[in-house]
């Protein structure tokens, strides 16, 4: 199964994953309106349009409207498989990993624009996406686009939050490796989720060493 639009519409995570182990872990309906609700409120251009910024899967299956697409960079962050998955690309008892934003470095990627018009519809979708258990913080960050030449803009990022249990900081190679090669939850194997990101990542002219490496590692049979 992969994600949809229409699953994130139709709210079907959640319904999935009520009678799991999983379930005290969810962020309520009423949660997830407030903390997008709060993200509209402190929106860097009031009535204007939305800059997201991708890093993981929203460089190859978006979801959003969006009227423009970009490479971007965002600087004192980077890219990292630093979150347990136990839904998504894993289980409760075989967690698989996902990548977050951490603190320090720089990480590339794209920038999505939202039109004024369906901010609302579409941040909806991004909480239910991004947000069921409370594992990232959303963030308005200052990104440039097309380059070092580039405007600088602030855009909509989710960002680790270190305070969730599904945290797991800085990992070896070869623990990462393991975690991806065998895990697979609702929307896949972990291994795919690297290979998408990776291949997403080049198809833009981005390369990632640390994605890289670890695909390279999974090839091998290490870990």
């Amino acid at each position: 199964m992969s994600i949809t639009r229409e699953d994130l519409e139709q709210d079907r995570l959640r319904s999935i994953l009520d009678n799991t182990p999983i379930a005290p872990a969810l962020l309520s309906e009423a949660a997830l309106e407030a903390s997008w609700r709060a993200a509209l409120a402190a929106l860097p251009e009031p009535h204007g349009d939305v800059w997201l910024f991708g890093y993981g899967s929203l460089i190859w299956n978006p979801m959003v409207e969006h009227s423009e697409r970009l490479p971007a960079m965002l600087h004192g962050y980077h890219r990292g498989f630093y979150l347990y998955s136990r839904i998504n690309r894993g289980t409760w008892d075989n967690p698989g990993l996902v990548l977050g934003l951490d603190r320090g470095g720089c990480c590339r990627g794209l920038a999505f624009r939202i039109p004024a018009a369906c901010i609302e519809t579409e941040l909806r979708m991004l909480w239910r996406r991004e947000m069921m258990t409370g594992a990232y913080l959303p963030r308005w960050l200052p990104i440039q686009l097309n380059g070092r030449h580039g405007p600088r803009i602030r855009a909509l990022a989710f960002v680790m939050n270190r305070q969730h249990a599904g945290y797991t900081g800085r990992l070896p190679d070869l623990t990462v490796v393991s975690h991806l090669r065998d895990a697979c939850g609702l929307y896949g194997p972990a291994r795919d989720y690297l290979w998408h990101t990776l291949d997403g990542l080049r198809k833009e002219g981005f390369e990632d060493p640390y994605l890289a490496r670890l695909w390279a590692q999974l090839e091998a049979g290490q870990g």
